[in-house]
C-alpha cells in the first residue's frame, strides 16, 4: 500500500512549473507586437528625416540586386592581354616628278631604190568588126588614123603618128588624116590582128603595137605615105 501511494505521488505533474512555462510562452508574442508597434510610431512621426535616407540606399540595394557579380574561378589562371607596339608614324614623303624616260630613236637606213621592172608584153588578138566613132558610146570604132576603141578601150598604135581630121593645119593635111582614118579601119576588118603592150595605160590611151603575121599596122601606114614615125620634126603634108 505505502509503494503504491508513492507512485501516484511522482506522476502527477507539477502545477508551478506548467504555469511558469505557459505564462513565459505566452508573453513573448505580445512584447514583439508591441517593440512593432513602437517602432512604427517613431517611424510616423520621424518619417520626414527618415525618407532621405532610404532614398539614397535603395538604388545601391537595387544595383546589388540587379546586377549579378561573376563568379570567379580559382582554378582558371587569368588571361594575359598583350598589348600591341605602337607603329612609328613616318614623314609622307613627297613624290618629285621624274624626269622623262629617253625615247630611243632608230637608227634611218638610207632606201636603196630598186628600179622597177618592165610590164611584160601583153599579146591580145582582136576579131570584131570596127566601124567609124560617132556621138555615142566608142566600144569598137575608129578615131582617126592612129587611134581606135576596142571593147570600150581607147588603144594608141605607139610605132607611128598620123595626122587628126579635126586638128589638120591645112587641106593636104585633112586629106591625109581622111585617108589614114580610112585605111587603118581597112586593116583592122581585115581579118585576126595581134596588140602588144609598148607602155603604160594613161588617160590618153593604151600605147599597142598591133600586127598581122608580123607586120605592123604602123610600118605600113607609113610606108604609104599616111604616117610617119613617132617624134619626127617636119610638117609633110602641107606645102
Amino acid at each position: 500500500m505505502a509503494k503504491t501511494a508513492t507512485r501516484g505521488r511522482r506522476k502527477a505533474p507539477a502545477r508551478g512549473k506548467s504555469k511558469a512555462r505557459s505564462s513565459g510562452g505566452g508573453l513573448l508574442p505580445w512584447a514583439v507586437i508591441g517593440i512593432a508597434a513602437i517602432g512604427g510610431i517613431v517611424a510616423h512621426d520621424h518619417w520626414r528625416s527618415i525618407q532621405p535616407m532610404l532614398a539614397r540606399q535603395s538604388p545601391s540595394i537595387t544595383r546589388e540586386t540587379a546586377e549579378p557579380r561573376p563568379v570567379v574561378r580559382k582554378d582558371v589562371p587569368p588571361k594575359q592581354v598583350t598589348l600591341a607596339a605602337p607603329t612609328p608614324k613616318t614623314a609622307a614623303s613627297v613624290s618629285q616628278p621624274l624626269p622623262p624616260a629617253a625615247i630611243p630613236t632608230p637608227m634611218i637606213q638610207p632606201i636603196k631604190a630598186v628600179p622597177s621592172p618592165a610590164p611584160p608584153a601583153v599579146s591580145e588578138t582582136g576579131t570584131v568588126a570596127f566601124g567609124y566613132c560617132g556621138q555615142g558610146a566608142h566600144i569598137n570604132c575608129v578615131g582617126d588614123g592612129g587611134v581606135f576603141w576596142y571593147r570600150g578601150e581607147k588603144i594608141v598604135i605607139a610605132d607611128m603618128a598620123s595626122p587628126v581630121v579635126d586638128q589638120a593645119r591645112c587641106d593636104g593635111e585633112r586629106r591625109v588624116a581622111f585617108a589614114a582614118k580610112s585605111r587603118l579601119l581597112a586593116l583592122l576588118n581585115a581579118g585576126p590582128f595581134t596588140m602588144n603592150a609598148a607602155g603604160k595605160s594613161e588617160p590618153s590611151g593604151a600605147p599597142r603595137v598591133v600586127s598581122r603575121d608580123g607586120r605592123s599596122f604602123g610600118a605600113q601606114l607609113i610606108n604609104e605615105g599616111l604616117a610617119r614615125k613617132p617624134g619626127a620634126v617636119g610638117s609633110a603634108w602641107c606645102a
